[in-house]
């Protein structure tokens, strides 16, 4: 479960789809980079599969320790089998964690990075990354097309030009 919590919150993810996350969907696991391709999670599939934010890098903080738990992952088994409601549960029943939800994993690293990137303790990050990280449909400023990412055959060097590794520094 820890392995889910930690991808959750260093990719800004909904606790289902990080949960749900298998081996095959991890590109690339270093201690200093870990690489998600997001294709297989359920808004993934019924949207745009070309979309930039279905590849996130994770960089910086944390990426040691996902890195360790990752190695201990069967292969097609997922993350976790805890569901977003016996998550919600278990935090109800947690005295400092009361008023938490599986929600608040994704809400919290978004308001993190936010937080951090008005305040002046990150370097400024283009807006349009918080949406590529938290995997939201993207509006403007995309870096590449998803015609390019429909064409583009190298998934590693995809997902390293499309920057999410730069606001996953931020959580």
């Amino acid at each position: 479960m820890r392995l889910a919590l930690l991808v959750a919150w260093k990719s800004a993810a909904r606790w289902a789809e990080a949960a749900n996350l298998s081996s095959e969907q991890f590109l690339l696991v270093e201690p200093q980079e870990i690489i998600i391709d997001w294709f297989q999670t359920p808004k993934g599939r019924k949207k745009n599969p070309f979309r930039a934010s279905r590849y996130v890098v994770l960089l910086g903080s944390l990426t040691d320790e996902i890195a360790a738990l990752f190695r201990n992952l069967a292969p097609f088994n997922p993350l976790t089998k805890v569901t977003t409601s016996a998550l919600d549960r278990m935090w109800g029943n947690t005295p400092t964690m009361t008023g938490f939800t599986a929600h608040s994993i994704k809400r919290g690293a978004v308001t993190h990075i936010l937080d951090r990137m008005v305040s002046g303790l990150a370097d400024p990050v283009p807006p349009y990354l918080v949406d590529r990280i938290s995997k939201h449909e993207e509006r403007s400023g995309t870096a590449l097309s998803d015609v390019t990412i429909r064409y583009g055959g190298n998934h590693i060097a995809m997902a390293r030009a499309l920057e999410t590794g730069r606001i996953s520094n931020l959580l």
